[in-house]
């Protein structure tokens, strides 16, 4: 079975049942489907077919799922790009991709409305000289459309990575892939038919698409979208549509936490709050599970090339190892932590995660080079680095990458970012190694506050917190860390800027 299949199946099986609910719709599964058939014959009658790739630029909006089954109906690759991209971005990836057609949600239409090539493209909403309207591509075609026949083996979605640390790149995935990982959460997250699932995290990011709505797409569960997230939207939204699972990052639930109104909201419906992207500390723990009167806070550790899939901490384990990504691998999947000789890590010791199963990339797209880097035979390289505790669970150290080595010791970051961000000033920190010409490396810390910071007054707050060593040597105080579309601080640029300055 593919990807198509799964609707065309629940179509039949559930008619009836909500499939897509979000900005004034509410599509049945039988509506959907009969969506997505008008969408892929429009594909079909513009010269869009088999293997070409389809770019598509929308926030969570129903007109985002049809389009993506519709590709994967006439067997095309869906491209799903970030909604807060750039038009530089945005460009990098119609060519890096090969791309045959663009299609681009109204609310986004300023960002691309001067763009132009030789593609098919597409917008919702009102006419735009040389773009296609999207009810214009769904118009009546009098052709048969044949369910897919793709193989479970063939490449069908292309994402793309943050690119923090240089241009992104494009994660090909089969149907297999997205079928496993998102079986995965059906099954670890007990969904149903009568499941109704909050999607507010981008559907252009691997976690939310693949485990979230193909994981509801599988079971015939109902999907409710908001193009954006607000603490306030959320819990107007579970109130409303009395959804049971929700995936946010980890700052969602603490934006939510502080709103006043949850302290009244019904929230009663809920049976799973995941989170993933970072841990959570036990303090925040504490926090969110009163603020949300919750015991079943999830947490799932993993990366887009591996599906993704990688590591669950279930409710229970919280309370004694908040702050883990947990001991055990999700369904099918397999999990070490090796030291740089290949071997298993003892306990306390510190290694990269490796991550095996069926939901691992086929590989980057057009970047043969950068696949064979990330893999170890069938093992996949995280590039995080974890340590084992005398329990087996697992605790995120820091990024491989962003390990500074001065003087011959190792130093992470992370855990220089971990105790600066406790400063009440402080409201984001990124620490990075920049060149020293004794040392090799020296600490960097970069930060943003609410108020002038003197490097004296931090000195002072971590004197206590690191060995000397660990304290940075430099800081700059910035009114905003640089971040990409996808929020993710570009430490890259940080440690670029720390060399032009002389660092």
């Amino acid at each position: 079975m593919n990807l198509s299949n799964t609707l065309e199946t629940n179509a039949r099986k559930f008619p009836e049942n909500e499939a897509v609910i979000g900005m004034g719709q509410r599509l049945t599964y039988k509506s959907l489907n009969n969506k997505v058939e008008k969408l892929a014959k429009g594909f079909l009658r513009h010269g869009i077919s088999k293997a070409d790739k389809i770019v598509l630029f929308m926030p969570n909006v129903p007109e985002f799922i049809v389009t993506y089954f519709a590709a994967h109906r006439i067997e095309a690759i869906i491209v799903p790009i970030n909604a807060k991209s750039t038009l530089a971005e945005i460009k990098y990836i119609l060519e890096n991709s090969d791309a045959n057609a663009i299609i681009v949600h109204e609310l986004l239409f300023n960002v691309v409305e001067h763009l132009q090539g030789d593609l098919l493209q597409v917008k919702t909403g009102a006419e735009y000289p040389g773009w296609l309207t999207f009810d214009t591509l769904q118009e009546e075609y009098l052709v048969a459309l044949p369910s897919s026949k793709a193989k479970e083996d063939e490449p069908c979605t292309i994402l793309y990575t943050s690119g923090t640390t240089g241009l992104p790149k494009g994660v090909l995935f089969s149907h297999r892939n997205i079928q496993t990982v998102a079986q995965m959460i059906c099954i670890e997250m007990e969904m149903k038919p009568e499941s109704r699932l909050l999607l507010m995290m981008p559907l252009s990011h691997s976690a939310p698409l693949h485990l979230f709505m193909m994981a509801g797409m599988i079971v015939g569960a109902a999907h409710v979208l908001t193009p954006t997230f607000t603490p306030e939207l959320l819990l107007k939204t579970v109130q409303a549509e009395k959804t049971t699972h929700f995936f946010g990052a980890p700052v969602a639930y603490l934006l939510t936490g502080k709103d006043p109104n949850i302290e009244v909201a019904d929230l009663s419906s809920m049976k799973w709050w995941v989170y993933g992207g970072a841990p959570l500390s036990s303090g925040e723990v504490l926090f969110v599970k009163k603020a949300f009167q919750t015991e079943n806070l999830v947490c799932v550790y993993g990366l887009t090339e591996a599906g993704p899939s990688g590591t669950i901490l279930l409710g229970n384990e919280h309370e004694k190892k908040a702050g883990s990504i947990g001991k055990r691998a999700a369904l099918f999947t397999e999990i070490r932590v090796v030291n740089s000789e290949g071997e298993d890590v003892q306990v306390g010791e510190v290694g990269e995660i490796y991550l095996r199963g069926e939901g691992t990339m086929l590989g980057y797209y057009k970047n043969e080079e950068a696949t064979q880097a990330t893999f170890d035979g069938d093992w996949l390289k995280t590039g995080d680095l974890g340590r084992l505790d005398e329990d087996g669970y697992i605790f995120i150290v820091d990024r491989k990458k962003d390990l500074i080595i001065s003087g011959g010791v190792n130093i992470y970051p992370k855990e220089i970012e971990d105790s600066m961000i406790t400063h009440e000033a402080i409201s984001e920190v990124a620490v990075v190694g920049v060149p020293h010409a004794e040392w090799g490396e020296t600490v960097k810390a970069y930060f943003a506050a609410n108020r002038e910071v003197k490097p004296d007054e931090l000195i002072g707050f971590l004197s206590d917190k690191l060995a000397s060593y660990k304290i940075p040597k430099l800081f700059e105080q910035l009114e905003a860390l640089p971040r990409n579309a996808s929020g993710k601080i570009l430490k890259q640029s940080l440690r670029e800027s720390g060399v032009l300055n002389g660092a």
